[in-house]
């Protein structure tokens, strides 16, 4: 009996082995466009990616940059403070989509101009994804969501 648990006990080590390192080689396989980052547009203007490239760009809804097209078309510039992407898009926006506010896209850069694929917006008056925040406190442009602008 003592037996029988030590090889199911191998046994099941030796298929958990087995599938880690089917899960490993799948992930090694697979094309670089699976892993989506966030880049901000600071990053985008410094090293613009392939044409081909799917990936994710994430600031502000530059202020004044907003214009309806015809349809659901839409294009604006997203901000991190540092650079100003234009972006086009068609189809229908998050219903909390508007001017300065945070935003996230997922699309390619061509010839310039980001062509989104899909839009996302903040959750509520204060969400803001962590990239954007994080993006902004480098280029010292970040507030505190409730807290007062410092003016001179």
């Amino acid at each position: 009996m003592k037996g029988l648990k030590k090889k199911r006990r191998i046994q099941v080590m030796a298929l958990s082995g087995v599938c880690v390192a089917a899960v490993l080689g799948l992930l090694a396989v697979l094309p670089e466009e699976s892993f989506q980052f966030f880049r901000a547009p600071s990053e985008v203007a410094a090293d613009p990616p392939r044409e081909t490239e799917l990936f994710r760009i994430g600031g502000l809804v530059e202020v004044g940059t907003l214009v309806r097209g015809t349809g659901t078309q839409v294009a604006f510039n997203v901000t991190d403070g540092g650079a100003s992407i234009p972006v086009v898009y068609t189809g229908i926006l998050p219903d909390l989509f508007e001017e300065g506010q945070g935003m996230v896209g997922q699309g390619r850069y061509i010839n310039g101009t980001f062509e989104a694929i899909e839009i996302l917006a903040r959750h509520d008056e204060e969400y803001m994804p962590q990239e954007v925040i994080d993006a902004l406190k480098e280029q010292g442009t970040y507030v505190e969501p409730g807290a007062e602008v410092a003016t001179n």
